[in-house]
């Protein structure tokens, strides 16, 4: 086990913790361009309030973001866990 993997595996718990379930069918869809239209709303689970300000909905955002980045699928173009944390 490498820090890439820990590293992708935080982005699974990451987009897990989002969604409310296993975010399975989203990684094996990455790199499909419907994947990239996908709304933050159908991302996230019914567990998660809406948000209520602009702050919110940024913060959310780059949990995403960086959630995302942690999935490449080449493990050399993944951020190093002192960037991610």
């Amino acid at each position: 086990v490498t820090e890439k993997c820990d590293v992708y595996s935080f982005g699974v718990v990451a987009l897990e913790t989002l969604m409310g379930r296993h975010p399975g069918e989203l990684i094996s869809s990455l790199s499909k361009p419907t994947t990239q239209n996908m709304l933050l709303k159908d991302l996230l689970g019914s567990r998660l309030p809406l948000c209520h300000s602009q702050n919110d909905a940024q913060d959310i955002m780059l949990v995403v973001t960086v959630a995302l980045a942690c999935l490449c699928s080449k493990p050399k173009f993944r951020s190093l866990m002192e960037q991610v944390v």
